[in-house]
């Protein structure tokens, strides 16, 4: 279990820093800042798919969704701009 955790976290941690150098990229997509602003305001909006109230059920939401997410959302990118990304981050 620890090791899928730690494998989940390094592929949120990698997409979450391709998401954030997209955000600041000239050759981002118009789309781009839109959804990244509604995954954020989804984090922090205390109305969610699934209730707190729920247990671990209202956790499943923000651990198993968000991280859905970004991989969505990063999957999305124009190649030119991964390219960019995994160039510089080399």
């Amino acid at each position: 279990m620890w090791k899928r955790l730690s494998v989940l976290w390094s592929v949120i941690r990698g997409d979450a820093r391709l998401l954030w150098f997209a955000l600041r990229h000239p050759l981002a997509p118009g789309w781009l800042k839109p959804a990244v602003a509604l995954m954020v305001i989804y984090v922090l909006s205390p109305v969610d798919l699934l209730p707190e109230t729920i247990p671990l059920l209202g956790l499943v939401d923000d651990v198993v969704l968000v991280p859905l997410a970004i991989s969505f959302i990063a999957k999305r990118l124009p190649a030119a701009l991964r390219a960019d990304f995994l160039r510089r981050a080399a």
